[in-house]
C-alpha cells in the first residue's frame, strides 16, 4: 500500500453531459483467464443488453489475463465483430491488475467491470452507474447481502462471503455491505487519483480500493443485485480467502500505526457542504462539540472510575491527580482522533505535550476545589467530593475544548486551507516504455503506456490546482508512481 504520496484534490462533482454519438460514456471491463467457452455469450448478451437499456454510447472491453487457451482469439474474433467490443491483452495473471491496466488507459468517464458468468442480474447495471453520470456518487457497488438482494446460491459461498465482511466490519470498520461481488463501477477522474494507492493486484483488489475510497471520504452507492452462484466458478475458494486475510492484516496494521497518511485522504473528493464558510459558524464546529462532548463524558467516567480507586491507598489530592493525569492523556488522544480528525504519528508528542499544559489547568482548577472543601468542611464526606470534582470538571471542560481547538489542534484547521500537494505529470510517450499488447488495433483505448510504467516529474502545487491552473489538460495524479507492476508469485 502507498504511504508515501498525496492525492490531489478533484474538481465538484457534476452531472455528466450527453456525448456526442459513438462517444463512449460507459466502458465496462471484463476480465476473464481462460474463458473460450462462456467469453462469446457473456459478451453477446451484454452488448445486446446495452443496446436496448442503456441510454450512452458504450464500450465492452475484455481484459485477457494471460490466457493460454483459446480465449485470446474468441476476444479477437468478438472486437473484430462488434464495433462497441474492445481487446486488451496482458501477459500476467492479476484481476486487480487487469481492471487498473484497462481503467487507467480508458478515455470513458464512467468505468464499471462484472464477472465474466454474469452471475448478477444486468437490469442492475443502470441503477449501478446512474449516480455516477449524475455526480451524486463517486463509486457504487452491487451488494448479494443487502436486504432486498435476491440470491440463489449455496450454504458455503453464504457462509464464507458474510463471514468476510464480518471480519472487514471488525477490523477495518468497513461501512459497505458486499466487497468481493463482482459487479462494480467508478468515476474515471476519481479512479486516476485513488488507483495508484491501491496495491493489491489480485482478488484482494476490490476490498483495498473500497476501505481507502471510504477512508478518503468517497460517496459509495450500493444496489441491491439478483444474483445466481455459478456452479463452474473457477474461483480458488481457500486460496482467495487466505489472500484476502492476508491484505486485510496489511491494510489494518497500516491504519494502526499510522503509516498510512490518512489525514491527507479525509475527503479530497470534489465538493463538500461541509467545507463551505457558512457566515457566523466556525468550520467543523458541530461536529467537533458532538465529538468533544462525548469525549469528555467517557472521560469524566474513566476519571471518577480512576479517582475511587486510587483513593483507596493515597490522599484525595494524590488521587485527583494521578487520576486526572492518567485520563488526561487518553482524553487528549481520543479528541486528536475523533474530535479533530488527527490520523497518524505526525505531532502526536506535541499534541500530548500541550495536552498535560491543558492538563495542569485543569489541576488546578479541581485541586483548588479540594482545597477549598477541605477548608471549609474538616472531612468531607466522599460523595461531597465527587460532586465538587464533577462541578469543577465541568469548568474544566469548556476551557479544554477552547484551548484545543484554539491552542492544542489549532494547526489541523489551517493545514486544511493551506496545504500543498505533489502533482505528477506524464511525460510525452518514449519508445521505449513498455506496454501491454493488444490483439488488434484498439482505437476506443489508444495504446499509450500505463501510467504505473512511466518515469514521471514533479512539480509543487497547491492543492485542487493542476500545474497548467487547469483540470482538463492535467490531471492531479500521485507521487511516486510504482516504476513497474509485475508479480512472478502471483498465481493468478
Amino acid at each position: 500500500m502507498r504511504t508515501d504520496s498525496s492525492p490531489g484534490t478533484l474538481p465538484a462533482r457534476e452531472h455528466l453531459p450527453a456525448g456526442d454519438a459513438g462517444t463512449p460514456v460507459l466502458d465496462v471491463v471484463i476480465p476473464v483467464y481462460n474463458e473460450e467457452k462462456d467469453l462469446e455469450p457473456c459478451v453477446l448478451r451484454l452488448h445486446e443488453h446495452l443496446t436496448r437499456t442503456f441510454p450512452y454510447a458504450f464500450r465492452i472491453t475484455i481484459a485477457d489475463n494471460a490466457s493460454t487457451d483459446t480465449t485470446a482469439q474468441v476476444a479477437a474474433g468478438l472486437e473484430e465483430e462488434i464495433p462497441e467490443v474492445a481487446n486488451f491483452r496482458l501477459e500476467q495473471k492479476g484481476r486487480g491488475r487487469a481492471l487498473r491496466t484497462v481503467w487507467s488507459a480508458s478515455d470513458a468517464p464512467i468505468l464499471a467491470y462484472m464477472d465474466v458468468d454474469l452471475s448478477t442480474d444486468l437490469n442492475a447495471l443502470l441503477p449501478l452507474v446512474a449516480p455516477l453520470i449524475s455526480g451524486h456518487s463517486d463509486l457504487a457497488i452491487g451488494s448479494r447481502l443487502a436486504r432486498s438482494s435476491r440470491v440463489v446460491r449455496g450454504p458455503k459461498r453464504e457462509f464464507i462471503s458474510r463471514a468476510y465482511n464480518l471480519i472487514l466490519r471488525g477490523s477495518l470498520q468497513a461501512r459497505f455491505s458486499d466487497a468481493q461481488c463482482g459487479f462494480k463501477a467508478i468515476r474515471r477522474d476519481v479512479a486516476q487519483v485513488l488507483l495508484p494507492l491501491v496495491e493489491d493486484t489480485g482478488w484482494f483488489f476490490d476490498t483495498e480500493m473500497l476501505v481507502l475510497a471510504e477512508r478518503a471520504g468517497l460517496r459509495i452507492h450500493e444496489v441491491p443485485v439478483d444474483w445466481v452462484d455459478d456452479p463452474d466458478s473457477t474461483v480458488h475458494i481457500v486460496k482467495t480467502a487466505t489472500d484476502d486475510l492476508k491484505g486485510v492484516w496489511r491494510i489494518g496494521k497500516a491504519l494502526t500505526t499510522g503509516s498510512l497518511p490518512l489525514d491527507r485522504l479525509t475527503r479530497p473528493f470534489g465538493d463538500d457542504p461541509r467545507d463551505r464558510e457558512i457566515q457566523d459558524v466556525p468550520k467543523g464546529l458541530a461536529r467537533q462539540l458532538v465529538g468533544f462532548c462525548v469525549v469528555g463524558g467517557l472521560s469524566t467516567l474513566f476519571y471518577l472510575l480512576l479517582y475511587s480507586v486510587f483513593r483507596q491507598f493515597s490522599g484525595s489530592q494524590a488521587a485527583n491527580a494521578l487520576a486526572l493525569l492518567v485520563s488526561a492523556v487518553a482524553n487528549t488522544a481520543a479528541n486528536r482522533r475523533l474530535t479533530f480528525g488527527v490520523r497518524g504519528r505526525g505531532g502526536a508528542v506535541r499534541h500530548q505535550a500541550q495536552g498535560l499544559v491543558v492538563f495542569g489547568i485543569g489541576l488546578a482548577l479541581t485541586s483548588g476545589s479540594l482545597a477549598a472543601l477541605n477548608a471549609a468542611t474538616g472531612n468531607p464526606a466522599h460523595s461531597t467530593e465527587l460532586a465538587v470534582l464533577i462541578a469543577a470538571n465541568l469548568a474544566a471542560t469548556v476551557l479544554r475544548f477552547l484551548l484545543f481547538r484554539a491552542w492544542v489542534f489549532s494547526d489541523r484547521r489551517e493545514s486544511g486551507q493551506e496545504s500543498t500537494v505533489v502533482a505528477a505529470h506524464a511525460p510525452a510517450h518514449h519508445p521505449s516504455s513498455p506496454t501491454y499488447r493488444t490483439t488488434a488495433p484498439y482505437a476506443p483505448l489508444p495504446q499509450r503506456p500505463v501510467p504505473y510504467q512511466q518515469p514521471y516529474q514533479t512539480t509543487q502545487v497547491r492543492a485542487g490546482e493542476a500545474a497548467d491552473g487547469s483540470w482538463r489538460d492535467a490531471t492531479m495524479r500521485l507521487q511516486p508512481v510504482r516504476p513497474h507492476d509485475t508479480d512472478p508469485g502471483d498465481p493468478r
